[in-house]
């Protein structure tokens, strides 16, 4: 809900610099085109367990550096096609747990088959496959650039 109590009109799309990302990307930017609808290009971070943040320096943020990484991913997936109301959406989290949250209201999740730890050969990552089992609005697996 926005402050003035009206559902913002939105398509969530999960991005991971992957390039299957990137066609998801372009593909939503489409759709929210034709619908009307704001983008909310959503990525998750975390730290492996057990990696500890002793590991890393004090003054290094994860969600500003991943924050500006997907600045320059959409500048360079979308240049002057970028819609002015995206936004960008940065979380420590679980990628899918997080692509499930923000479906929450949205007109559609839409994700990349596999991303960055894809197994090569498989139709459907670990994410995209949890996020279409478990979002709350229709999802899109974009399979390829086509």
């Amino acid at each position: 809900m926005t402050d003035k109590g009206v559902d913002r009109r939105r398509i969530v799309v999960g991005v991971d610099e992957s390039e299957e990302s990137r066609h998801a990307l372009r593909w939503a930017a489409g759709l929210a085109n034709w619908a009307v609808a704001e983008l909310d290009v959503v990525s998750a971070w975390h730290l492996p367990v057990g990696y500890g943040w002793g590991a890393v320096p004090l003054e290094w943020s994860p969600t500003e550096d991943l924050e500006k990484r997907l600045d320059v991913f959409v500048d360079e997936t979308l240049g002057a096609d970028r819609p002015a109301d995206l936004k960008i959406v940065v979380r420590e989290a679980i990628a899918a747990e997080l692509l499930i949250e923000q479906s929450k209201g949205a007109l559609m999740v839409v994700v990349g088959s596999r991303g960055r730890g894809a197994f090569t050969g498989l139709l459907l990552g670990s994410v995209s496959a949890k996020v279409a089992e478990h979002a709350t609005c229709p999802v899109v697996v974009v399979h390829g650039d086509q």
